[in-house]
């Protein structure tokens, strides 16, 4: 009996470590495969696949800064931009096991001219386009700026092709500074698309220009609830650093969130500053490179319309102390251009 016994047990042990065997390899984490098929029509669409057996879960990652988690493996991810893009994956499995594969995506989108000014009329800008902000605002527009803003061609005229925003120094109601102020707040705003401005700027001490845009939502809300994206700021002293910023409530930094990049001719050559905005990202680029991006999401407010701000300051937060020898300089715009 004994003897029967103990070969009972060891049959009974045998076959638990054959059945954890088994089920050991039924968990195992197949190899992965990953194909992507780009849409021919020009959308930015791309039809992603990824398997591997007994895999739990996918995280692909497309290349571009977005993230997304996929139980199926079968996503369509639409790209906001044309580009060259690395997309990597990691599949999951129930044990822990993970296995990544990359595949090289190139996609071409075909965006559509929806708004311009390219600045041809000579004269005052576009009233149908263009309205002004006039004066100081409150505490110089929130940032301590010296100028006065006026609608006055001295400081805003469209010529030779360009429009210039000029700042001058003149006493000018109790300010020592006027220059302009332009936006297109009432009369054109947009949601999501791509927004390119070809300008040249100014090279003074203490001159800040800015290409920028804020939510509509502005009036009713306040800042920085309605969202602001600094599309290009030159700072007063760093006269060959472009900085991009998006300012919301939840920014992460105390000055808003965003980039700079290095650009010397900046002050003596046009150059293409632009934005890439989608339900997914905000890119910032400066002559089709893009140096900043930030994760676009529903509880953001960079999902509404916004309205486009062109403007030179005089001194203030971000420009500085203003050279003491300064008369005048300006920003030159060859043209405004929205696409979608």
């Amino acid at each position: 009996m004994k003897i029967i016994s103990l070969c009972t047990l060891l049959a009974l042990i045998l076959s638990s470590c054959s059945k954890n065997s088994s089920n050991s390899a039924t968990d195992m984490l197949g190899d992965l495969s990953l194909s992507a098929m780009v849409s021919t029509d020009s959308s930015g669409n791309v039809s992603f696949t990824a398997n591997a057996a007994n895999a739990t879960s996918y995280d692909f990652d497309f290349g571009n800064g977005v993230i997304q988690t996929v139980a199926s493996g079968v996503i369509v991810y639409k790209y906001p931009a044309s580009g060259n893009f690395t997309v990597n994956v990691i599949a999951s499995g129930s044990n822990g096991q993970t296995k990544s594969k990359s595949i090289p995506v190139s996609v071409v989108i075909k965006l559509s001219l929806v708004w311009f000014d390219e600045f041809n009329t000579p004269g005052s800008p576009d009233p149908t386009k263009w309205t002004f902000d006039i004066g100081t605002g409150s505490g110089g527009w929130g940032n301590n700026e010296l100028e006065y803003y006026t609608s006055r061609t001295n400081n805003a005229i469209v010529s030779n092709g360009t429009l210039k925003i000029i700042a001058v120094k003149e006493p000018y109601n109790g300010s020592a500074y006027t220059s302009a102020r332009m936006l297109t707040n009432g009369l054109y705003s947009f949601k999501y698309g791509k927004i390119e401005v070809m300008a040249k700027l100014p090279a003074s001490i203490g001159t800040w220009p800015a290409i920028w845009m804020l939510g509509n939502n502005i009036s009713s809300v306040g800042w920085p609830a309605c969202g602001e994206m600094d599309i290009m700021e030159q700072n007063g002293s760093q006269k060959s650093t472009i900085f991009g910023t998006l300012h919301y409530p939840t920014e992460v930094n105390q000055y808003g969130d965003g980039g700079n990049t290095m650009l010397s001719t900046a002050s003596s050559a046009f150059h293409k500053y632009a934005a890439i905005w989608s339900p997914s990202t905000i890119q910032l680029l400066v002559d089709d490179s893009v140096y900043y991006t930030l994760p676009n999401q529903s509880g953001l407010p960079f999902n509404q319309n916004f309205f486009i701000i062109l403007n030179l300051a005089m001194g203030g937060n971000f420009g500085g102390t203003v050279d003491p020898a300064f008369t005048t300089d300006q920003m030159e715009i060859d043209y405004v251009r929205v696409y979608q």
